[in-house]
């Protein structure tokens, strides 16, 4: 079954330690300690962790070759094979260290977030479950085990935002991410239903590797109107990546996903549902550059995400509603990384906002244990004295989302916008000036929020003040963790990872598409790219970014209010989304409910019930009460019958 019986173990390791460890404490809830149901999950992720490292340095600094195996055959259907199998390769190999180590750091910090929470082990186990769905989906080698780690990760998200089934807003919110993501899966479930179609097989090689000669395939949707095959089945993968990744219009679950615990908003937010469409358009490279029509679909709303998105995130004042806002917003520049086709990138920054994002989610719970689970930025103020490690931390974090020189998001973020920059496929343009202007924007609401909390006037009340401390070292160990590669990892792996070999072979771009190719020509080293980027234009958005956020918040804290007052339009429609969630509410859910109603009422009540179920009780009394009269007890009318049915009978035979 394999050739390298080592790896194999290794690579089954690193997927069931989770989901043994989620099995123990899930089903074995009731007979374990709080004690166990914590050291059996992270033992599991911590194992998983500790083999990524070995799987990552055995194809980053040993060259190994691409493991692509099956481990067991599911189905065969027609001659078509539907089967659960692994490929690692440099790409895996990176987010299986991504999502383990955030994963792991998640899971020490909610010993001390969770602590007293009557679901604690239930929660142990979810979280274990969600690393095991993304590690399934990650290492997969054909479009059915995808699938089936991207439906799981749907599920465990499901269960996590609405981790507290009793509370409203938790429930609706958890309803709305099943809902808003059932749009995007069912684009998918389509494009890879085309995907068969087209290859008669789910296999990513073979389907990679017949892609090109597939390109000119074409498709009528509409009768005398053709439509490349290849731009049809890209559109629709990309469309469930709008839906797990949250791009407009699909991204109206994400801010409500804060309804969950703070522990799992940094894992979905960070390492886990948000990335998968990043990672599986990268995984799909192959057959999104046969389709400039859809790089450019991808690269519009990659952008119009980015900019508005960040416009969202400067009125907020639920201190977890920013940093969600926020992670909208790069998930955008993600997004428009890919397509300009500058894949590598788009992982790049996958990479380094997966730690730093990590970093505010678990900073902001920290903050909110430290305010007693306060969530009103209004209601702070002045933190940093009393809680000086979470203020650091919050500080390298905030620095590494804004990309000041030197930290992790300024390699990833500069990077995306000068490969938009030189692209000329069709919305490039639109695409670069959105993201350039999200630096400012990310610079404002990011220095907001911290002066806001950490600076200014303390604005708690006078119980809160008095209890106010820091964290417990299980809650900042993990924020002191994730703060190291917040700072360093991007200029670490800048030289290898973007403008290296290490995607070689892994991620295909055509020439002509080729933008971080001539990045390269440009590109000396980690500190040249600091020293030019104190030169550039995102470098001065951000510093006007910076400068603002003090001024507005910190120098004249009473303008705020007054601007708001001035644009009065302007921030009704950011406060109401940009009417999203009321388009969704009156139109798509109000809509469906009439729909609803119309089938309840016509369907159920008339057809259903009037003609069916009531309809044929009815027959059947009615032809009862005929056929009653014929059974009379009378000897001579039997007979009689008998004589007309005999008759009958011999005039059918004479007929004949």
């Amino acid at each position: 079954m394999f050739e390298n019986y080592s790896d194999s173990q290794v690579y089954l390791a690193i997927v069931l330690a989770p989901l043994i460890g989620s099995i123990i404490a899930g089903i074995f809830n009731a007979y374990i300690s709080k004690a166990v149901a914590h050291t059996v999950t992270i033992a599991g992720v911590g194992l998983s962790f500790v083999l990524a490292l070995f799987v990552f340095k055995y194809f980053a600094f040993d060259g190994a070759a691409t493991y692509n195996e099956t481990v067991y055959t599911w189905l065969v259907s027609d001659g078509i094979r539907f089967e659960i199998g692994f490929m690692v390769d440099n790409l895996t190999s990176m987010m299986l260290v991504v999502v383990s180590f955030v994963s792991l750091m998640v899971h020490l910090y909610t010993i001390g977030y969770m602590s007293d929470d009557p679901g604690y082990k239930r929660f142990f186990s979810y979280i274990s479950l969600f690393t095991f769905s993304m590690y399934m989906l990650v290492m997969s080698n054909n479009f059915l085990q995808l699938f089936f780690g991207w439906e799981a990760v749907g599920l465990v998200s499901y269960l996590l935002i609405g981790f507290y089934y009793k509370k409203e807003s938790a429930i609706f919110a958890n309803m709305k991410a099943f809902l808003v993501n059932r749009v995007g899966d069912f684009g998918f479930i389509l494009g890879i239903a085309g995907v068969l179609m087209v290859f008669d097989s789910l296999d990513y090689a073979q389907v990679f590797a017949a892609a090109s000669s597939q390109a000119g395939q074409t498709i009528e949707i509409i009768p005398g109107s053709e439509w490349s095959m290849m731009t049809v089945i890209c559109i629709l993968l990309f469309i469930g990546a709008m839906g797990k990744s949250a791009q407009v219009p699909l991204h109206v679950w994400l801010p409500d996903s804060m309804e969950g615990p703070t522990p799992i908003s940094a894992l979905i937010h960070a390492a886990t549902m948000v990335t998968a469409g990043i990672f599986m358009v990268t995984r799909m490279s192959p057959l999104f550059e046969l389709s400039e029509t859809a790089l450019s679909f991808i690269l519009v709303i990659g952008a119009i995400t980015a900019l508005f998105m960040g416009f969202l995130g400067i009125i907020q004042n639920d201190i977890k509603r920013v940093v969600a806002y926020s992670t909208l917003s790069q998930l955008g520049y993600m997004t428009v990384a890919l397509g300009a086709s500058a894949y590598s990138a788009a992982v790049f920054h996958l990479m380094t906002h997966a730690f730093f994002k990590a970093l505010l989610f678990l900073a902001a719970g920290s903050v909110i244990i430290g305010m007693h689970h306060v969530q009103d930025i209004r209601k702070m103020g002045g933190l940093k004295k009393y809680m000086p490690i979470t203020y650091w931390t919050s500080l390298l974090g905030t620095l590494a989302l804004i990309g000041f020189p030197g930290f992790s998001g300024f390699f990833s973020k500069d990077s995306i916008i000068e490969a938009v920059h030189l692209s000329t496929l069709p919305g490039a343009t639109f695409a670069y000036y959105s993201v350039l202007e999200g630096v400012f924007i990310t610079a404002l609401y990011s220095l907001r929020l911290f002066f806001i909390v950490f600076h200014g006037e303390e604005r708690m009340d006078h119980h809160t003040k008095e209890h106010l401390k820091e964290s417990p070292w299980v809650v900042t160990a993990p924020l002191i963790l994730l703060a190291i590669p917040s700072v360093i990892i991007g200029g670490l792996t800048i030289s290898n990872v973007l403008y290296g070999d290490y995607f070689t072979n892994v991620v295909f771009v055509q020439e002509a598409h080729d933008v971080l190719g001539q990045l390269k020509e440009d590109y000396h080293g980690p500190w040249g790219m600091v020293l030019h980027g104190l030169m550039t234009a995102p470098f001065f958005l951000m510093v006007a970014g910076i400068a603002t956020a003090w001024y507005l918040y910190m120098k004249q804290p009473e303008l705020p209010a007054k601007i708001k007052n001035s644009f009065g339009l302007i921030y009704d429609i950011l406060d109401n989304k940009y009417g999203f969630d009321k388009f969704n509410e009156k139109v798509i859910a109000g809509g469906t409910r009439g729909l609803g109603n119309i089938f309840s009422k016509f369907g159920d009540t008339m057809l259903i019930d009037g003609l069916v179920v009531n309809g044929s009780a009815k027959s059947v009394g009615w032809l009862s009460s005929v056929i009653r009269h014929v059974q009379t007890g009378y000897l001579y009318h039997y007979a009689f019958v008998m004589i007309l049915g005999l008759i009958g009978l011999l005039g059918l035979v004479l007929y004949k």
